[in-house]
């Protein structure tokens, strides 16, 4: 078995170890150690990161046959006697948010009652999930509160090893599936031991020695999850990377609007009611322009045996415009619409007076079969669409509808 050294220093970076076997992982090279200092994979944390003589340290994990430590690596290695270095800033970081993770999930169970079933500590943002739903932030803010309180009394956080018979007295259980002594992460009442202890967990992460170290903790999501809630949380250099890039975006913001950041709230109310008006006007002028354009197309229709046809083919009109568009046109009497859009797609609406014997979806029908589209509808109205198509050729089965309406206008006769 490996010697773990982060069990009992997690600030060791540096260390020196003798290869005890070497194998492949995952197409890649990998080496066990007789001691090392690199955290794997397990208990919500994710792994290490750093260099093993010349290679670098691609992953670490745990083997399930026999808990060996595995470690990944980018180039074999020959040597039988290697220098370990631990990438120092990620394992503080995994440490700031473990040790932070424990606080604040002490601080939910002293205040609320809500006990921690599920962490996970992401490359971004850390999650708790705790067994009470429906949780609201005016239930949270007073926690967190709480949490950074224990992190600026910056208490002592004690890495202690104990039997299972010892867990009784401090009232916690000892993780699934440990055989030996269990490690405790236990961390002070105040900002010495003399008054008991904050919290008291089975855990094999790596953690700081005090809780100022966390820096700062800071609840930044929440999510209802059936009977549990999801919080979402950063700390330490994490959380000031945060608020400096929503710094820069409120400051960025306040600098468009041309007011200060505490007038950011009253600025973009005060835009969402003129963009509201402005979205009220233009729909209003739109319809204004859309009547005055039906009156235009009505004007220039043309016969087509007992029918006044409108046929248009337009550039880039969205198939909303020409369902409204087709819309007020068959409103006048007599009136049958053939309307094309070409852009991306293309874009068919047929439509007619509601007293006249035709069924457009049975043209439309027609038109897709040519431009190779779909679409349906009833007789007085239909829509549908059409992989791209130049305007010369959706004009030519415009013309072609035509043509039809007026032939079978002769046969009647």
């Amino acid at each position: 078995m490996t010697e773990r050294l982060y069990y009992t220093d997690p600030y060791a970076t540096r260390f020196s170890a003798h290869v005890i076997e070497t194998l492949s992982y995952d197409d890649h090279p990998a080496v066990i150690l007789d001691r090392s200092a690199f955290y794997p994979t397990s208990g919500g944390q994710p792994a290490d990161r750093g260099r093993l003589g010349n290679a670098t340290v691609l992953d670490v994990v745990e083997r399930e046959a026999d808990g060996a430590v595995v470690h990944v690596l980018s180039d074999s290695l020959t040597a039988r006697k290697l220098q370990g270095e631990i990438a120092w800033e990620r394992r503080f970081d995994h440490m700031q948010q473990h040790t932070g993770q424990h606080v604040l999930s002490a601080a939910f169970e002293r205040m609320l009652g809500a006990s921690t079933v599920g962490f996970h500590l992401g490359a971004e943002v850390s999650t708790i999930d705790l067994d009470v739903e429906d949780l609201e932030l005016e239930q949270i803010l007073p926690i967190e509160a709480f949490a950074n309180r224990v992190v600026w009394d910056n208490r002592a956080v004690e890495i202690r090893l104990v039997d299972e018979d010892s867990l009784e007295d401090l009232a916690t259980d000892a993780p699934p599936d440990v055989e030996g002594p269990i490690r405790l992460i236990q961390i002070s009442e105040t900002s010495s031991f003399d008054n008991g202890y904050f919290d008291v967990n089975p855990c094999g992460g790596t953690h700081v020695s005090h809780t100022g170290e966390i820096g700062l903790i800071k609840i930044v999501g929440l999510e209802h999850r059936g009977d549990k809630t999801r919080i979402a949380f950063l700390c330490g250099g994490r959380a000031l990377r945060d608020y400096e890039a929503r710094r820069r975006i409120t400051s960025t913001l306040a600098n468009r609007l041309t007011v200060g950041t505490s007038e950011l709230n009253g600025a973009i109310e005060r835009l969402q009611d003129e963009n509201k008006e402005l979205r009220h006007s233009e729909r209003a002028l739109r319809e204004r322009l859309l009547d005055m354009e039906s009156d235009q197309l009505v004007e220039k229709a043309v016969a087509c045996g007992p029918y006044r046809v409108v046929g248009t083919v337009y550039q880039g009109r969205s198939p909303d415009e020409l369902r409204t568009l087709a819309r007020k046109v068959a409103d006048h009497r007599n009136i049958v619409i053939l309307l094309f859009s070409v852009n991306d797609r293309t874009h068919i609406c047929f439509a007619r007076h509601e007293t006249l014997d035709l069924d457009v979806n049975q043209l439309l029908q027609e038109a897709c079969a040519q431009l190779d589209g779909k679409g349906g509808g009833r007789p007085e109205v239909a829509q549908g669409s059409a992989p791209p198509a130049d305007a010369d050729e959706v004009t030519h089965v415009l013309r072609r509808l035509q043509a039809s309406l007026e032939r079978g206008e002769r046969e009647a006769e």
